[in-house]
């Protein structure tokens, strides 16, 4: 349960530049120098007390465009999209180096050469994937069925089941495997069972989308038959779900089992020869969702095989449609990118294939991105800038007036058991098994995900490596894992608007110190705070000073559910709550050691605006962001990130120092009074 500081993974890929959003050069009487702030952007018309974030960003937001091939704008866009072109160069060099077979140079050339290759696929068409459709064609019974949906993971080609190999959350140093709910491929179970129109149309565009599949596969006459037999699955599959709200309870998800009493609710499922086919030879599972579980045991007994085979073939078609022809390409960019996020046209294929490279090569990859464009000096800093932060949430936990000493004193003892990572990797993982052709991408894929499947069903058995990273270096994110209670932090985050090595404190504080306070804050949020200093999911808390916790937890869900934006849709202050808590304290924390800098004990101007001002300037500019109506219709329901407006919002008008920083008066609009200000930590 890693809680990162951005956006889901897939609302992250292939984002795009914009000038405005980079710090740029101003020639003034006293000569060239670097701004970090982007005063253009703001709209002073807009009082900071009525609404910062368009105080901050309001005129940005009016001007920016959307480009059609993305699906968002703004800060994390340039910044990703930078990371994209410097790989884009990484990737095109070593392709073009005629690299020894087997080198890093060699397998990352012609991964994404080969992907690049589309003349290629065009002409292999579906011939890569008829072999995985065949076999499906010759499935005959549900003995055959279950024995096909396990065998397939060690080939890269598995279904219907969802699990990994990770730290027991009550036994943190010991490897377990831990299953999942899984299944549908709308984005969570709201999407089957809503019966709003918007709902409606989109389930409308699902089956058009499936039948379209079929059609390009072969199989024209029969894609209206199979699409509604498939959500017909799919909703019975969803039903037993649980909602993004009720995964966020780290209690209700973790589900221990020995394999024989598991098998006592799964009558239809041979749970010890589906481990067995899977590689794992355990006598304990943990099961996150058991009910997903027992679903699928009943309906692969009450529906028809026939139907089943169709699911298969369809997830097999839709998983791998971007490694196939244009055509299949283009339909599922038409349902999942333009239907449900509001994409109009398809990204770049280069950016596409960056991405497939570093999801799949990553640590190789990752190397020669390091080693180009990461600076030491850059790590050094961040360290030093964590290293504060930690000791200021020191004093805070010390300070606070409702936890008892003896929480306070565990609570410590976490704070300091922190695991900082920084950068990238000391232990590049190895790729020896992975063979990469530059004609090939298909083949290029099965391969690199039958060593990941290896790589992962290896750690059975063995402690838990907490060295391990959990992103690649380039990633633009940085997470808190807390069976590692780990905080961390890759090496594509740590670029302007997030972190400027000659940037001014305030901004950098309000920057990538509110992002460390942040993840910082996670171990301490109502998921993170019930695990230990080690890692494992343990009371450590007097039932006193949980129940203030949770009171104080519950204004803040309160709090955010107010918020509202499109056609007047409320925030889920429940959804968002362990990222609302990291905000408000991470700001906060960030603030703090700001204050400890030079400038931060200064009322030294820059551009016009006082150090604190800067500091919550550079804070809000970070958050700069525009959104597709359709991408937010997603996110609403599924992200655990409040929308942008709010992260910046929320945090501020809880916080002391920004209403007197812009001397906000109690008549503001979004003025809270001091009695009602939310704060944990």
């Amino acid at each position: 349960m890693k809680k990162k500081l951005l956006l889901p993974a897939a609302a992250l890929l292939l984002l795009a530049a914009c000038q405005n959003d980079k710090s740029h050069q101003t020639t003034s009487s006293t000569g060239t120098r670097t701004v970090f702030f982007d005063t253009a952007g703001m709209d002073t018309t807009v009082k900071p007390g009525d609404n910062f974030f368009l105080y901050a960003n309001g005129k940005w937001m009016k001007n920016a465009q959307i480009p059609k091939t993305e699906t968002g704008w703004g800060s994390f866009y340039t910044l990703y999209n930078d990371n994209l072109k410097n790989l884009k160069n990484i990737l095109e060099k070593s392709a073009k180096s005629n690299a020894a077979k087997g080198t890093d140079e060699q397998k990352v050339g012609d991964f994404y050469a080969s992907g690049m290759d589309s003349l290629t696929i065009e002409k292999l068409g579906t011939t890569p994937i008829k072999p995985l459709l065949s076999k499906i064609d010759n499935i005959k019974n549900a003995d055959e069925l279950i024995n096909f949906i396990a065998e397939g993971f060690r080939n890269g080609e598995g279904d219907l089941l969802a699990f990994g190999v990770e730290p027991d959350d009550k036994s943190s140093q010991k490897n377990a495997l831990i299953f999942y709910q899984s299944g549908i491929n709308l984005p969570e179970r709201s999407y089957y069972l809503d019966q709003d129109e918007k709902a409606k149309k989109i389930r409308e565009r699902y089956l058009a989308y499936i039948s379209k599949i079929f059609a390009l596969s072969g199989d024209s006459l029969n894609g209206v038959k199979y699409a509604n037999d498939i959500l017909k699955l799919e909703t019975a599959l969803a039903q037993s779900h649980f909602t993004p709200v009720e995964q966020r309870d780290p209690q209700k998800n973790y589900n221990k089992f020995a394999v024989s009493d598991f098998q006592k609710q799964l009558p239809n499922l041979d749970v010890k020869s589906v481990l067995t086919k899977l590689g794992a030879n355990v006598d304990t599972i943990i099961v996150r969702q058991p009910k997903y579980y027992q679903t699928l045991s009943n309906l692969i007994k009450t529906q028809p095989i026939q139907i089943w085979k169709e699911k298969l073939k369809f997830d097999a078609l839709n998983e791998n449609a971007y490694a196939l022809t244009q055509k299949f390409r283009d339909a599922r960019f038409e349902f999942f990118d333009k239907t449900l996020k509001g994409r109009q046209l398809p990204t770049e294929r280069w950016k596409s294939m960056v991405n497939n490279t570093d999801i799949n090569l990553g640590d190789l990859l990752g190397q020669l991105y390091t080693e180009e464009y990461f600076k030491p000096e850059a790590k050094k800093r961040m360290v030093e800038l964590v290293d504060n932060l930690q000791k200021v949430y020191e004093e805070r936990i010390k300070k606070v007036d409702w936890m008892t000493a003896e929480t306070k004193k565990k609570a410590l003892e976490k704070l300091n058991a922190f695991v900082k990572k920084i950068g990238y990797t000391d232990k590049w993982k190895k790729y020896d098994d992975v063979e990469i052709s530059k004609t090939t991408f298909f083949a290029n894929l099965q391969s690199a995900k039958k060593h990941a499947y290896k790589e992962m069903m290896d750690k059975l058995g063995k402690p838990v490596d907490k060295t391990e990273w959990g992103m690649t270096p380039p990633t633009v994110n940085a997470y808190y894992n807390p069976s590692f209670n780990e905080i961390v932090f890759p090496a594509g985050i740590l670029q302007f608007p997030f972190f400027a090595f000659n940037a001014d404190d305030a901004i950098n504080y309000g920057a990538i110190g509110a992002v460390i306070g942040h993840e910082m804050t996670h171990g301490f949020d109502d998921q993170g705070r019930q695990y230990d200093a080690a890692g494992n999911l343990k009371e450590w808390w007097t039932k006193e000073d949980a129940a203030k916790f949770k009171t104080k937890a519950d204004r803040v869900a309160t709090f955010y559910d107010k918020f509202t934006l499109l056609d007047n849709q409320h925030v889920n202050g429940a959804l968002t709550l362990g990222e609302n808590l990291a905000d408000i304290g991470g700001l906060n924390i960030a603030y703090d050691a700001f204050k400890l800098t030079k400038q931060g004990k200064s009322t030294d101007k820059i551009d016009g605006f006082t150090p604190d001002q800067r500091f919550f300037l550079g804070f809000a500019q970070v958050w700069r962001m525009k959104n597709r109506d359709e991408s937010m219709q997603v996110r609403l329901k599924t992200d655990p990130h409040s929308p942008e407006m709010f992260r910046v919002n929320g945090p501020v008008y809880n916080m002391e120092a920004f209403y007197k920083a812009f001397n906000i008066p109690t008549t503001a609009k979004m003025y809270v009074a001091p009695a009602n200000r939310l704060g944990v930590w």
